[in-house]
């Protein structure tokens, strides 16, 4: 048995690789060894292992996955849903689409920390530097002086000390911080509890929202590929959102689907609740119309997907000169308070 459950990258493999052996007549016993005998990759290779004795005893796909301890309940669940309604290949691939978007997710979270931290890295090696070597050269060349400055003087000299010092402790507990999100973001519990504290933040909590709900609409892209209805793909879809504000939409749209004095469809109680927009809506309604709603919801958390993308893009944008600018004023100010003696020294001279 596998230990841990699997990644988002090696559930997105595993899913795909099986359901496109099975749509061109390969047993699923077969599918999963050739999973396991073509990947290199120790996680995978033990968990298709497991997969593929639980499969030769005799067992369904879904009960050797769960055998195998090694993948989301969701998607057993999924999966155990596809294989009751004849869906089985619909639903694996459905389940490729929504572990590829969770990787594209987590890989995305991951680099926009890497960024600011390497930056504030930078940065504070310029602060320590500007603290630690060129003020203390300033000091040592006023207490050569002792004898020609004021008091005065020798205060604006304290200041100046204590604002690089100040200056540097500040920026040395932003990096701290900006590692800590680093090596959080190395995982997946840390990249999901950044992207909690992601949604808190003012400025950033629409691209947050953006991406929560591509992952509720990936999440439901693959329970209707399961061959579930739309009540019920909603509210095993409600279990994956993350969001807040988001889940207090769904929740309603949900129980006003669910009620029986009337019972709205899902396209009305989606556009009484907001949780998507008329265009958003008129894709729903298609897609319901046409038999493809799974194919319209993949399509949709797509785009939402790239339009959080942007979002968050935009967001990175300012980082930069926000963080230049900070060390900017802090070493300017603080190399101008040490110079003001060496000022006030030679208007003495003129």
């Amino acid at each position: 048995m596998a230990k841990g459950v699997l990644g988002s990258a090696d559930c997105a493999t595993f899913f795909r690789s099986v359901a496109t052996m099975l749509s061109v007549g390969v047993q699923a016993d077969e599918a999963v060894f050739m999973v396991a005998d073509s990947d290199e990759d120790d996680a995978l290779k033990a968990a298709a292992l497991g997969v593929y004795r639980s499969l030769l005893e005799g067992s369904h796909l879904s009960t050797a996955m769960r055998d195998a301890g090694c993948f989301p309940d969701q998607a057993v669940t999924l999966v155990e849903s596809g294989e009751e309604t004849g869906r089985l290949d619909d639903t694996l691939n459905s389940l490729a689409e929504y572990y590829d978007e969770e990787t594209r997710l987590m890989l995305k979270v991951r680099s926009s920390v890497v960024y600011p931290c390497v930056l504030l890295c930078i940065l504070s090696v310029i602060m320590a530097f500007t603290v630690g070597a060129i003020i203390p050269v300033f000091e040592g060349v006023y207490e050569g002086m002792v004898g020609s400055l004021a008091a005065s003087s020798f205060s604006a000299i304290d200041v100046g000390i204590a604002i690089g010092w100040v200056a540097l402790g500040a920026t040395l507990l932003v990096t701290l911080v900006a590692l800590v999100a680093f090596v959080a973001s190395r995982t997946n519990g840390g990249r999901r509890a950044l992207l909690g504290l992601g949604q808190k933040m003012p400025f950033a909590r629409r691209a947050f929202y953006d991406l929560s709900l591509s992952r509720f609409t990936a999440s439901l892209a693959a329970f209707t590929a399961a061959g579930q209805n739309t009540d019920d793909a909603v509210g095993h879809a409600l279990q994956t959102v993350d969001n807040k504000a988001l889940r207090a939409k769904v929740s309603r749209a949900y129980k006003s689907m669910a009620s029986t004095s009337p019972a709205n469809s899902l396209v009305q109680a989606f556009a009484a609740h907001g949780v998507f927009d008329g265009q958003q809506l008129r894709m729903l309604a298609f897609g319901l119309k046409t038999g493809s709603m799974d194919g319209v919801l993949q399509r949709m958390s797509g785009e939402l997907f790239d339009e959080a993308v942007d979002g968050m893009d935009a967001m990175l944008d300012k980082v930069e000169p926000i963080l230049s600018g900070f060390v900017t004023v802090a070493v300017g100010v603080t190399l101008i308070a040490v110079m003001l003696p060496l000022v006030g020294m030679m208007g003495a001279i003129g």
